[in-house]
């Protein structure tokens, strides 16, 4: 008993002393009735901190049992939820099935099973084995309007292309020479916030990243046909809601038919071999709406389209003949609302930043708040064959001299496909704690980050540090996407550092960020299938992006592309001038729910990509490609936000409403070459 005590109180000390007798027998009882170590306990805490808010939950006795209340209300709707799951396949019966067209599974005895989908009009009836797909449906160029959210808060019209076009910079930002910058009318801060006794931001988490934990490489065929299947009937019921359409309107593409219907399922391919393009797209539809058959698509009448795989698209046309599906409209698929505040909260924010910031008194520099600073960094953090983090501490330097608010850093730290970590050869120098021939990934980890971010904040403690995994880390033990969050007591890591999922949206005062290390876009664009208007667009990064915005997911991709299509990794070799393979995904397709934008769509969504460093607005979201910090023999690329605080008018106040954050208006994002010339 006495032992337990002292570790409770070694894992949740406090600067007054130790944790109080009452507080302790709390504690105890909840490792026993969920059966949990101490250390587990603690990252239960971390991340019910993070959700009510880390700057005001205090450990205390109330606040203790309100986190074991916590405790019993997840795993009670947990238990709820499986009952329910259980009940529901036992009332199940027969799958239902639409008309049966040429071919295919017409008896139903393949529903349950592994899914098989048959290619309707095939002489033989034969059955090839079903590929699903997470993927941005194409927008046809006349829809009736660019503002299509059922919110109240539209996506702005940006005169058809939906994005808003970077300006090129050839200034310097004090540690590199600035590549690009959208919003550049904004003005950036010479100098740090004034008498900064405080953090100026709270974070609050928007993802229930306890989901995550979940146990990798254990998945099922059957769960993960579910999970495929239900994101078309998620979507078919959004189709139906947004546009009102009767039940009648739907119907199974892959029946022979010569009514118009609209057809909802996934992008795939027929072929297993090459990329996507007009001769081998099939629409994918579920057990529920096609018997879960696919359907070759006709695509000659479109003035535009713009598919890749895994694609949830809504397709209006028809199949007269039953051996193809012929489209003559793709329906867009409705923007998610944009995300708001109180206008109550912002005043608060505002005057945390340093003071009201209403319209009458904005032109007076009194009453402006000093903007918020937010770096934004991806790995890899050493160029090869090396191990050499040169680029993480200017990073950290130029985030201490800037007095930044937030510093995201976004995985690979120690990346898998380095040489060193591959061969296991790390050359630590004669200062480190430990010898080079006993040294762990975890030494090398503390060694070469957790030190640096320790000076980090002993020079500026107010700052918010959130780290973010990579399926392609070294010392991350979860290894599938999505992933859970990385070790932070382990990895020796301050008090300021944040640990969280991949992918994860978090709250920083009033701007909801969306963050995935995962390489979408490069998928993206290495499957990418586009025709008419959508393949003269010149802006082909932007267009990647908003196909992943109008999906709703971090990852909508499926089946992933091959590690060959995928942009070359740098680093092989003695002098690691040699390419290879990309990682490519490691999905965990019965989880993939988890990579949902949840409610309402992100105000700055952070994609990292082996591509051109970027930053857009794309839908009404500033949406941000840091680039590698360090590439193979110099510095690479990182982000800076200029985040300026959202003003309140003074009839806004007083209907006291929900507000658009309108971030895209009020955010300046510059690309920065680290020790650009």
């Amino acid at each position: 008993m006495a032992d337990l005590e002292t570790e409770l109180n070694e894992l949740f000390s406090i600067p007054d002393g130790r944790l109080s007798t009452e507080i302790l027998g709390e504690m105890q009882s909840i490792m026993r009735l969920h059966s949990i170590s101490p250390q587990e306990l603690m990252y239960k805490w971390e991340s019910y901190s993070i959700k009510m808010g880390a700057e005001t939950t205090q450990l205390d006795l109330k606040t203790v049992r309100d986190f074991k209340k916590d405790l019993q209300d997840i795993l009670e709707r947990e238990s709820r939820g499986k009952t329910h799951v259980a009940s529901a396949n036992k009332r199940a019966g027969a799958t239902p099935r639409a008309a049966v067209g040429s071919g295919g599974d017409v008896f139903g005895m393949l529903d349950g099973l592994v899914p098989n989908t048959p290619r309707p009009g095939a002489v033989n009836g034969s059955a090839i084995k079903r590929k699903s797909n997470f993927e941005t449906p194409a927008v046809k160029s006349n829809k009736q309007h660019a503002n299509s959210s059922p919110s109240d808060f539209k996506t702005p019209h940006t005169n058809g292309d939906h994005t808003i076009p970077a300006t090129t910079n050839i200034v310097t930002d004090g540690a590199g020479q600035i590549q690009e910058t959208i919003n550049a009318h904004l003005d950036v801060p010479e100098d740090a916030p004034p008498n900064l006794s405080e953090a100026r931001i709270k974070i609050k988490s928007n993802t229930e990243m306890q989901k995550f934990a979940y146990k990798s490489m254990a998945m099922k065929l059957s769960d993960a046909s579910e999970t495929l299947d239900d994101r078309i009937d998620d979507f078919l019921s959004i189709f139906q809601s947004h546009y009102s359409l009767p039940e009648s309107s739907f119907g199974n593409p892959t029946a022979q038919s010569t009514s118009e219907i609209v057809a909802v399922g996934r992008i795939a391919s027929d072929s297993s071999e090459g990329k996507l393009n007009p001769a081998n797209l099939v629409l994918e539809t579920s057990r529920r709406t096609g018997a879960g058959r696919r359907v070759p698509l006709q695509v000659d009448d479109l003035t535009s389209y713009d598919f890749f795989p895994g694609q949830i698209v809504a397709l209006k046309g028809m199949n007269a003949n039953g051996d193809a599906f012929r489209v003559s409209e793709i329906i867009s698929i409705p923007s998610l609302p944009e995300a708001a505040t109180l206008p109550s909260d912002v005043d608060l924010i505002n005057a945390r930043l340093g003071s009201s910031a209403s319209a009458e008194d904005s032109d007076e520099p009194s009453g402006s708040p000093h903007p918020t600073t937010i770096l934004v960094a991806s790995g890899p953090y050493t160029p090869s064959p090396t191990l050499d983090f040169t680029a993480l501490h200017a990073l950290l330097t130029r985030a201490a001299t800037l007095q930044a608010d937030a510093l995201l850093l976004l995985g690979p730290f120690l990346p898998l496909s380095h040489p060193a970590v591959r061969n296991g050869d790390f050359d630590l120098p004669s200062s480190a704690p430990i010898a080079p021939d006993q040294a762990t990934l975890v030494d090398v980890f503390r060694h070469y980050i957790s030190a640096p971010l320790h000076r980090l904040v002993q020079q500026h403690p107010h700052i918010h540090i959130i780290l973010v995994p990579s399926t392609d880390d070294a010392i991350a033990k979860h290894v599938a996407w999505p992933q859970d969050r990385l070790q932070k007591k382990e990895l020796g890591l301050p008090r300021q550092v944040s640990c969280v999922t991949n992918p994860v949206t978090l709250t920083l005062n009033d701007v909801a960020i969306g963050m995935s290390s995962q390489d979408v876009l490069s998928e993206v664009r290495a499957q990418n299938c586009t025709g008419g208007k959508a393949k003269m667009e010149r802006d082909v990064l932007g267009r990647m992006a908003g196909l992943v915005v109008q999906q709703r997911h971090f990852f909508p991709v499926f089946p992933p592309a091959k590690r060959a299509l995928l942009p070359r990794e740098e680093g092989e070799g003695e002098d690691g001038d040699e390419e290879r393979l990309g990682m490519g995904a490691n999905l965990d397709v019965a989880f993939l729910k988890l990579g949902d934008f949840v409610g309402v769509r992100p105000d700055v969504l952070i994609l990292p990509s082996l591509l051109n460093p970027f930053a857009k607005v794309v839908q009404g979201i500033t949406i941000i490609n840091p680039g590698t910090l360090s590439k193979r023999r110099a510095p690479g690329t990182y982000a800076r936000m200029t985040l300026h605080p959202r003003k309140v008018l003074d009839e806004e106040r007083e209907r006291g409403e929900l507000l658009g954050n309108h971030v895209y208006e009020r955010c300046r994002v510059d690309i920065v070459k680290l020790g650009g010339s």
